[in-house]
């Protein structure tokens, strides 16, 4: 067996010590919190507040048959269960943990094989395996938060309409979540869900709310919370919000053309030094060698690091725009 398989397999192992190190153990304060909330189910005393006991347990059950033991070890498990729900996909922890396993292991042998340092082949695939699963999370739920908001104004005008003919408000949830496909209809189909087993309609719609995390649907939410509260021509409001909401996804269209050629410029700045390194290490790696053995030159690749991520972070701001 040669040097590089050996290491690959010890960088298998050393991945899932480092996944283990650094995710922790089970928090001894969610601990308390869950041992609180179990006391307080039990003897709560209205019928709303059993229904929210009996969800959350049932939740946990099925939480807890899905996952492994080795799950158990996170220390923010619910913000990352949280984090894979609002995907949209049927993903589960395990999964994750041995894709990022995965990851690491690919990125270290593939560095090893072209006769990379062992330090700069353990940091690059420490870095992929943290990062690029993080990362395509993080893009599987902004496309699923931008077609939700694609359709969403569909989706009022929709209730606009049903209001209109005479239909209560849970009936025109339920025919958006039958007419429009995608994840509008499964976080209208979510709301139905909820109301029916018990929960009050603000309730059902906040935890939408949480889940997708974006101001068009919590405008929704204020909206048809007021409206509840103090009364008037519901089907009037939506309209105008539906109406508010086009010409706010039209602006930020318009914003994102005009920003185009700076975002571009930014992407090129950023990582020509990478691209550069790259081609100079493929070329001749002795030259760079000092980057990763002596302390002056890793001390300088460090500050340039540090510069060329100030200098990312104020791009970032200056082509950002908040509507």
């Amino acid at each position: 067996m040669n040097l590089p398989v050996i290491l690959i397999i010890a960088g298998a192992f050393l991945a899932f010590a480092l996944l283990v190190i650094l995710l922790g153990g089970p928090s001894s304060g969610k601990a308390k919190s869950r041992r609180l909330a179990s006391v307080k189910d039990r003897h709560a005393a209205s019928t709303e507040a059993v229904v929210a006991a009996q969800m959350r347990k049932t939740i946990q059950a099925g939480g807890s048959q899905g996952n492994s033991s080795l799950t158990e070890l996170l220390p923010r498990r619910e913000e990352l269960e949280k984090r894979l729900r609002r995907t949209g996909k049927s993903w589960t922890l395990t999964q994750y943990m041995f894709a990022s396993m995965i990851i690491f292991v690919i990125a270290t042998g593939g560095m090893l094989i072209v006769r990379a340092p062992f330090l700069m082949a353990g940091l690059v695939g420490l870095l992929l395996s943290l990062g690029l699963p993080y990362l395509v999370v993080g893009m599987a739920i902004k496309k699923r938060v931008t077609q939700f908001n694609s359709r969403f104004p569909d989706a009022i005008d929709l209730l606009v309409r049903g209001l209109r003919s005479g239909l209560p408000v849970t009936e025109t949830f339920q025919v958006v979540s039958q007419e429009l496909p995608g994840a509008v209809g499964e976080e209208f189909k979510g709301v139905v869900e909820r109301i029916r087993i018990g929960n009050t309609m603000e309730a059902a719609l906040q935890e939408s709310a949480e889940m997708l995390g974006t101001p068009e649907f919590q405008f929704f939410c204020i909206t048809i919370q007021i409206q509840r509260e103090t009364g008037g021509n519901l089907a009037e409001t939506l309209a105008n919000l539906s109406d508010v909401l086009r010409k706010r996804a039209q602006m930020k269209l318009k914003i994102r053309a005009m920003s185009s050629e700076a975002k571009a410029s930014a992407y090129i700045v950023g990582a020509l030094p990478f691209f550069v390194f790259g081609v100079v290490w493929s070329v001749n790696p002795s030259y760079l060698e000092g980057f990763f053995t002596e302390q002056r030159l890793i001390i300088a690749g460090i500050g340039g690091l540090i510069w060329m991520s100030i200098g990312a972070g104020i791009m970032a701001k200056m082509i950002s725009f908040e509507i």
